[in-house]
């Protein structure tokens, strides 16, 4: 049976340089990237060569592909590098109003317009030096999320997508119908046939990618006409102006739909399940003291988030 390689024989230096040529596909704009020199990263890349016994980079024309192999290794370069970053960032006494610490999460522009926004201002007071860094999910990532959790320090969704993940709640939301202030259908109230009848804007649409309000709309019977699909809750109200289409937001969302004054929002015309925000994040932060203070903080911000909801 073969052994595995001892960490003591592997230049992990290479790391570096393997992360830039897997994102780049380029000797040159990888060079670039890490500011180094062309026959720095040739050097390097034939070493890399060496040791998978692969050539990483293959020319098609007078272009590189990555090879079936590179592929592969360009899902789990990022997670190492950031687990190393971890490792060396890793204090034995760590005060948040002194660290530079940066926190990465995924979520959505409505996680990150809300609770985003109080975590934020919270931090600004606390610890002017630790940075968060919001970055939006896709369906793959949300996917594939026990492992895209591994290389950042959260998840911002509801339940209802996620499973065997840690979590911790931050507060509950509901949501509201939005429509175009000239929609005078709107502005008398809306019924179950007038939902039926219209034509809506929907921000996700899949079988891995919804919401629970659209696909409560479908549990009660109705296939919505679907003009549009815009994975962003903060641009939807813009498909609806000048037009009888209908949209979905979270009621945390509704003042900004609304504060141009070309959009309404209205109860919609059914008890709608309610939304439970949630902090996903993986068990290797379990014993992290940054990453608990962090997770404190979302919490923190979901109670202030409760407290001024008029719901």
């Amino acid at each position: 049976m073969s052994e595995k390689p001892s960490l003591a024989r592997l230049d992990l230096n290479l790391l570096v340089p393997l992360d830039a040529l897997l994102t780049e596909r380029s000797v040159t704009r990888a060079a670039e990237r890490l500011r180094l020199s062309q026959p720095a990263l040739s050097a390097a890349l034939s070493r890399l060569r060496t040791h998978f016994r692969d050539p990483i980079l293959a020319r098609r024309g007078n272009t590189y592909e990555l090879t079936p192999l590179a592929q592969r290794l360009a899902e789990y370069t990022p997670t190492a590098l950031e687990t190393a970053r971890r490792v060396f960032e890793s204090q034995s006494e760590w005060r948040p109003d002194t660290s530079t610490r940066e926190f990465t999460l995924y979520g959505s522009d409505y996680a990150f317009s809300t609770v985003g926004v109080v975590v934020s201002r919270l931090a600004a007071e606390r610890a002017p030096g630790v940075r968060f860094r919001f970055m939006l999910h896709t369906p793959p990532i949300v996917e594939d999320a026990a492992n895209r959790l591994r290389a950042v320090d959260g998840l911002l969704i509801p339940h209802g997508f996620l499973r065997d993940l840690l979590f911790d709640d931050l507060w509950s939301d509901s949501w509201v119908i939005v429509a175009s202030a000239s929609n005078g259908r709107a502005h008398a109230g809306l019924t179950m046939d007038d939902l039926a009848a219209a034509h809506w804007v929907f921000t996700y649409q899949s079988l891995t990618s919804f919401t629970s309000a659209t696909r409560q709309l479908q549990q009660l019977g109705l296939e919505p006409t679907v003009d549009a699909v815009v994975e962003s809750f903060l641009a939807l109200p813009r498909y609806l102006v000048g037009t009888d289409r209908l949209g979905l937001v979270q009621a945390a969302l509704a003042p900004l739909a609304t504060a141009s004054g070309d959009i309404i929002a209205v109860e919609p015309p059914f008890d709608v399940t309610p939304l439970l925000n949630a902090l996903w994040w993986h068990p290797s932060h379990r014993n992290d003291p940054e990453h608990a203070w962090m997770r404190e903080l979302f919490i923190e911000a979901g109670r202030t988030l409760a407290s001024t909801s008029p719901r």
